[in-house]
């Protein structure tokens, strides 16, 4: 399953105005696994990920997509193995509907119209979406605009799923059912954000970025639980691992108190 795997080694990026964005990153993610890239803003996570679909190349170093190495040559491949979800669903929605937008990947694969019908078909209700197969993009919400453009990203039928913030802006109704939908995704997972308490839910590993470096790389209760490291790279623990602040603290009670409501 070598086609699953991601490997950078020594990756660096600089923009063209000289900002250093990644600094000699190294990692190695293999078939199945769940991986969250944490960090403060500016600490390079998005600019990482946008290698793994070669949208950026890298200006020191190297990254590999199975047994692909990425380069301007091999773009068509990589993309055909990596399916990229972005952060703004906008920036992936731009047909007049929402088969359309889903199809828009398995038609430019030249792929027969039966197979691109299947291929839409199973997307949609992959996320839930089937019945809005018809509505112009613009008329979603901002939980069913992320929920077809990861249609849009299936129906390309991905080895590896790669996120950037998907539970942003989304109610907790839709983030219940994206956490949900992710769950059941069976191949390797990338997921760069800022809500801890998803990766906790999804990710077995998470790799922590800080001013363009990789700070930790480790087991995701591990990380989530290290006071030290989190605090040096400007993060939270997720609130379901801090101290409720009513119950820390609220004063003892006096033996015999009760300890309802006095009023």
């Amino acid at each position: 399953m070598s086609h699953h795997i991601i490997e950078a080694k020594e990756l660096s990026y600089t923009y063209p105005d000289g900002t250093r964005a990644v600094r000699g990153v190294s990692f190695r993610i293999t078939h199945g696994e769940s991986v969250g890239i944490v960090g403060e803003n500016g600490a390079g996570k998005s600019t990482l990920l946008l290698h793994f679909n070669g949208y950026l190349m890298p200006t020191l170093g190297n990254l590999r997509v199975g047994d692909v190495p990425l380069s301007p040559g091999t773009l068509a491949e990589v993309r055909r193995t990596v399916g990229m979800v972005f952060q703004d669903p906008d920036d992936q929605l731009f047909m007049p509907t929402v088969f359309q937008d889903v199809a828009f990947g398995p038609v430019n694969l030249g792929l027969p119209a039966g197979e691109v019908e299947r291929r839409v078909t199973d997307a949609l209700e992959t996320v839930g979406m089937a019945h809005l197969r018809e509505r112009p993009p613009y008329r979603l919400s901002a939980g069913e605009k992320r929920a077809v453009a990861i249609a849009s990203v299936l129906s390309m039928s991905p080895n590896i799923l790669v996120m950037d913030e998907p539970s942003a802006n989304l109610d907790p109704k839709s983030r219940r059912r994206l956490i949900k939908l992710l769950g059941g995704f069976e191949h390797t997972k990338i997921i760069a954000t800022h809500d801890l308490d998803l990766v906790a839910d999804l990710c077995e590993r998470t790799l922590v970025m800080h001013e363009g470096g990789l700070a930790a790389d480790g087991a995701t209760m591990d990380i989530l639980r290290n006071e030290e490291l989190l605090t040096r790279c400007s993060l939270e623990r997720p609130l379901r691992l801090q101290a409720c602040p009513i119950c820390s603290t609220r004063p003892a009670t006096a033996a015999g108190d009760s300890p309802g409501l006095r009023l």
